[in-house]
């Protein structure tokens, strides 16, 4: 097994646990975070308290020597009193009178010359007493051990008072205080525990409201993925319910009703379009199938060049349907781009222009334009672009076809017009439908699938440009515009 898949397993896979595990990791995080804090200020702010005890204690022994008295041995905080010239301690109390019975003095004993000390806080290490075994927490024999002092000078006792405290006039006495780091330490491991305990309840609790907080918010989407499941790719109809709450599962419910809807229209036209590809396919193929049985059932009345020259005639409009058929299925599946070519759409036009297609009535096509008029995009793409514009006009105008080039800013206006019946205003769009053919424009026996326009329009969106039917008094203009590419000298 290896490591993806033992993640995998470990890795809970639902959203509801997922969401769980990492707001109690986070949490977790946070809370040892703040527990390190706690833990340090707590035990900062503990020593500073035992630090300012020991300052007041001192400060307490130092007033009783220098009216002369002894200080009692029975207290809980521990000193040491040592003065020059005496081998042993001027008195000692609390856990250095237990940890060190019957010896002269532990503390280092303060210079007979010099300004007196007053140090607020400094470290000294005690001497190791192996026949002591402490009874209690303040066991302090042995190590470095954090102490306050403070010196009185001779000339601030009088003969009687330095008589009393059993040392000579002239002595220096010091005064040790050691700061107990227990306490402190007591109170950091009592508030370690109870906030162990505070942080473990704390992420359980947070990571079963955050699980069962997002299980009630993933309720609508639920409901989405059971209506969704039901929508198949021929009866996409169904909806999903929008939430009235406002929140992001509303956009959700939205944007898949949006997508559902597409889906439909894409269904349904798909529908239409293979209806209408199968009609406008079933008419060539009735009428040379009927050609050709009633040749065969009488051959020697028929006449067979008129009935090679019908089939012909619908062969070459069967296979010109499959031309466009593939182009439309071949432009579907590819993304619009105007690819590196540059193409001069003035000298297209005009050499389509000497090319006027064949009519059954004369034609006036002309090309107007100023200058040159580049557009990135393949040639072919283009020529059959404006071919389809322009057999589209000729199958519908009078007498005359103009065709006029732009360079307008950034674009290319090339405009195709005919002085035929024009198209009406509800029409403007349905035109470029596919195999839309208007009753009082279009006749099926003067040729065209239906298709021409839906295939320029295609070809200007490949190519980043639109195809639009602009409004005439006559006839019917059709304008192309497509961004203008660098001229060769620009280049």
């Amino acid at each position: 097994m290896n490591a993806t898949e033992l993640r995998r397993r470990w890795w809970p896979r639902s959203v509801r646990a997922r969401t769980a595990l990492a707001v109690a990791s986070a949490t977790a995080v946070i809370l040892v975070g703040i527990g390190w804090w706690v833990h340090h200020d707590v035990y900062r702010q503990s020593t500073q308290i035992a630090e300012e005890q020991a300052k007041s204690q001192l400060w307490s022994l130092c007033e009783r020597l220098r009216q002369g008295v002894v200080p009692d041995s029975t207290t809980t905080v521990p000193y040491e009193v040592v003065a020059t010239g005496r081998r042993t301690a001027v008195a000692s109390g609390g856990a250095l009178r237990d940890a060190y019975p019957g010896t002269h003095h532990v503390m280092p004993t303060p210079p007979t010359e010099g300004v007196a000390a007053l140090i607020p806080l400094t470290s000294v290490r005690l001497p190791v007493n192996r026949d002591y075994n402490p009874k209690d927490i303040f066991g302090i024999a042995g190590g470095t051990q954090r102490v306050v002092t403070c010196d009185i000078e001779a000339d601030e006792l009088s003969r009687d008072k330095a008589a009393a405290l059993g040392v000579a006039a002239d002595a220096r006495l010091r005064v040790y205080v050691v700061v107990l780091p227990h306490t402190a330490e007591a109170i950091t491991k009592t508030t370690d525990r109870l906030l162990l305990g505070a942080g473990l309840v704390s992420v359980v609790l947070i990571a079963a409201v955050a699980y069962f907080a997002v299980r009630f918010a993933l309720r609508p989407v639920e409901a989405i993925r059971v209506l969704t499941a039901s929508v198949t790719a021929s009866d996409p109809r169904e909806r999903v319910t929008v939430p009235a709450t406002g929140h992001e599962i509303t956009a959700l419910a939205t944007t898949i009703n949006t997508t559902l809807q597409r889906l439909d229209n894409a269904a349904a036209q798909q529908r239409r379009f293979v209806a209408d590809a199968a009609h406008e396919l079933r008419s060539p193929l009735t009428t040379l199938l009927a050609s050709l049985e009633v040749a065969l059932a009488y051959p020697e009345r028929t006449d067979w060049p008129a009935t090679a020259t019908t089939a012909a005639r619908q062969t070459r409009r069967l296979h010109a349907l499959a031309e466009d058929l593939l182009l439309l299925a071949r432009l579907d599946t590819r993304t619009p781009t105007a690819g590196p070519e540059t193409v001069d759409l003035t000298a297209l036009a005009s050499r389509l222009t000497e090319q006027c297609p064949r009519s059954e009535r004369p034609l006036t096509l002309t090309c107007d334009s100023t200058a040159p008029a580049y557009a990135h995009g393949n040639l072919d793409e283009y020529e059959r672009l404006l071919r389809n514009l322009i057999d589209n006009a000729a199958r519908h105008a009078a007498h005359r076809i103009q065709i006029t080039i732009r360079n307008q800013d950034a674009w290319v206006v090339l405009t195709v017009h005919d002085d035929g019946p024009g198209v009406p205003t509800e029409d403007a769009e349905r035109i470029f439908e596919r195999f839309v053919r208007l009753d009082d424009a279009r006749s099926r026996d003067h040729g065209g699938t239906g298709l021409g326009l839906a295939i320029a329009r295609d070809l200007a969106h490949r190519h980043r440009g639109t195809l639009t039917l602009t409004p005439r008094t006559l006839g019917a203009c059709f304008r192309l515009r497509l961004p203008r590419a660098p001229t060769p000298a620009e280049k």
